[in-house]
Parts: structure tokens; C-alpha cells; sequence
């Protein structure tokens, strides 16, 4: 996983240098390519080179593929002849959390009919999902996102960065990403054991709930969008993610720590679509580099967000201070809870910083 993001940290900030030159459509069909390419290795490398070795290789085709298409989907779409760009970036952003859930349940029902051991031809059948892809943008007709700063419809990266209301925007989608993924890791672990289910059914339920309602906050708010502040509906999201942050710390009960998990999804769901379209509309200038820094921003808020977790789940004097507060026996969940809320300085912190931006477009 760590490697994947990293990956596709690198793919962002690369990208950022030669997509306006070259266009979106050859990046994006390689990316699809590299996908499926990916996919089908990873069903047949591993059973003739070292399987570690192998798993990196498709690994890297795969975060090749995947933030490219992360740094251009976006784009493309906000590049659309549509006048209701949040509305078309939410409902976008959706279809992620329907494909989490397509692939999640199908690929469980392929397991339980064909076994297990079965998994390297499972692979290779999803590599036609990105096959197609590849083939229908070379066919549909794409727009190139302007920017209004230059003739050749470019910002150097060096600029972008020295625009201070661009860092806000960076930092915001490290907060979304955090927010996010600092929960997403766990939510199975919660419904397990909230649920008093074995660990497969949690992993279902836990991961299609948090995706469910995640694309539901996506859609829903895609389609009412546009009689709504982006920076308001933004904040509302950011209280509402803390609060879901604080019923999962301390929660006495497991399933309630689930609803808080649901809660979470519920809330994040907008946080990275919104924040793509909040710095289009605020810095249009700003071009597909600006995208591409802002897909860079949220990778790393996806590392850092589980990575906080992680590290203080595991200090044993943070747990011992934590066992006071949380009644709860289970170490384990003390832990879990421990790095959840200092993960909650995240979704504090994109609240403050869209308070004090909307703070400063009022005085404008």
C-alpha cells in the first residue's frame, strides 16, 4: 500500500510538468493501459519470477496507471461544456465508491464460487474494465481545461506554488485524503467487531457501508450543488467528520463506534471533489497543474492518515494514558481509538482554514 501511494505521488508531481503539452489523450489511454496491463501480469507473473518482485512490478504499472487517471479524470471533466461543474465533479467522484463496491462484492462472490486459489484469473478479468476504458478515450471527444495565465495554457510549477491561496488549497486536500483514509483502514475491524461477525463478512459490510455512504454524500450533494456555498457545504462536512471521529473514539459500544465509521464516510465523501472544484473556481488559473498537485496533496494526505494511526496505535504510553479515558479492556481497540483521535486534527484543520478563506472572500 505504501508503495503504491508513493508511486502515484511520484506519477502526480510528474505529470504536472508534460500533460498540458502533450494533451489528455495519450496520458490517458496509457493509463488505462498500464492498468490492465497490470492486472493481467499480476494473474501470471508471480508463478514464474520471485513473487515479491512480481507484485512490485504490477504494483508500479498499476500506480502508474492510477495516478495518471487520478490527475486527469478530474480535468477532463471540469474541462466539460457544462455549466454546473460541481455538480458533474461530485457525481464523478461517486462512480469511485460504486466501483469499490462492485469490485468488493463481485470479487467476493467470485471467492466463494471458485475458491480462493482461484484469485490470479480474478485478476486478470478486471484488466477488462481498463481495456475498455482505453479504447472508448480514444473514440470520445475531450476538451483541454484553459488556464488564464499564459499563451500555451500552462503555469509552471514554480508559480503555482508561490500562490499562497494554491497552498491552501494543498493543504485541504491533505486534510481530505487523511480524513479519509485514516478511518477507511479500520472500518472493517469495527464492524467485526461491532457486529460480532467473522472477519470476511466485516470486511464486506464494514468496506461497502463506508463506500456506500460515501457515494451517497457525493450524489446527493452533486445534484443539489449548485444552491449551495462550496465553502459552507465544505465546512459543514469538516463538523460533521469530527463529530463522527469523536462517537468512534469514545463510544463505549463497538457498533456505535460503526455508526461513527458511517458517519465519517458520510461526511468525507464531498471533502475531495469539493475541494478540486472550490480551487478551479477561486484560482482558475491554476490549469491541470494545479490539479495534478492538488491529486499529489490528497496521496499524501492518504498515507498520512493511516501512518498517524499506525504510529500512535502502537506507543504504548499513549495506549496506557488512553485506557483511563476509554472504558474499554480490549488493547487493541484502545490503541485503534488512540490513533483515531489524534487523527482528528485533520478534519479541525480544514474547517479552520476554509473558515479563514471564506473570512477573506467576504472582505474582498
Amino acid at each position: 500500500m505504501s508503495f503504491n501511494f508513493a508511486m502515484q505521488v511520484i506519477i502526480d508531481f510528474l505529470s504536472a510538468k508534460f500533460v498540458d503539452r502533450i494533451g489528455y489523450r495519450i496520458p490517458i489511454v496509457f493509463a488505462n493501459i498500464c492498468i490492465s496491463v497490470g492486472f493481467i501480469l499480476l494473474g501470471i507473473l508471480p508463478f514464474y519470477i520471485n513473487p515479491f518482485v512480481a507484485i512490485l512490478i504490477c504494483y508500479f504499472l498499476n500506480a502508474m496507471g492510477g495516478g495518471l487517471t487520478e490527475v486527469l479524470v478530474s480535468p477532463i471533466v471540469e474541462a466539460l461544456p457544462e455549466k454546473q461543474k460541481v455538480k458533474a465533479m461530485n457525481i464523478l467522484h461517486s462512480f469511485y465508491c460504486w466501483g469499490w463496491m462492485f469490485i468488493v462484492i463481485l470479487s467476493t462472490v467470485y471467492f466463494k464460487i471458485f475458491g480462493i486459489e482461484n484469485w490470479r484469473y480474478l485478476s486478470i478479468l478486471w484488466a477488462i474494465l481498463p481495456i475498455i476504458c482505453s479504447i472508448l478515450f480514444l473514440e470520445v471527444p475531450i476538451n483541454t481545461l484553459k488556464s488564464e495565465d499564459s499563451e500555451n495554457n500552462s503555469v509552471s510549477l514554480r508559480k503555482l506554488l508561490s500562490v499562497r491561496i494554491v497552498l491552501a488549497f494543498i493543504i485541504l486536500m491533505i486534510c481530505s485524503g487523511a480524513s479519509e483514509h485514516a478511518v477507511v483502514q479500520w472500518v472493517s475491524f469495527f464492524a467485526e467487531v461491532g457486529l460480532n461477525v467473522n472477519k470476511s463478512v466485516g470486511d464486506i459490510f464494514g468496506t461497502c457501508m463506508f463506500a456506500f455512504f460515501m457515494g451517497m454524500a457525493r450524489l446527493i450533494y452533486g445534484m443539489k450543488s449548485e444552491d449551495i456555498d462550496i465553502n459552507k457545504g465544505l465546512s459543514v462536512t469538516a463538523i460533521l467528520c469530527i463529530i463522527g471521529y469523536i462517537v468512534i473514539v469514545f463510544s463505549p459500544f463497538a457498533f456505535l463506534s460503526l455508526i461513527g465509521c458511517a458517519i465519517v464516510g458520510l461526511s468525507v465523501g464531498i471533502m475531495w471533489p469539493s475541494v478540486f472544484s472550490l480551487a478551479s473556481k477561486t484560482y482558475p488559473k491554476g490549469g491541470t497543474a494545479m490539479f495534478a498537485v492538488l491529486a499529489l496533496a490528497g496521496d499524501v494526505g492518504c498515507s498520512m492518515g493511516p501512518g498517524i494511526v499506525g504510529i500512535v496505535s502502537n506507543n504504548k504510553t499513549i495506549i496506557n494514558a488512553f485506557s483511563y479515558i476509554i472504558s474499554n479492556n480490549d488493547i487493541t481497540q484502545i490503541g485503534l481509538k488512540a490513533g483515531i483521535f489524534f487523527a482528528i486534527i485533520f478534519p479541525i484543520l480544514m474547517f479552520t482554514i476554509l473558515f479563514v478563506l471564506r473570512l477573506r472572500m467576504n472582505k474582498n
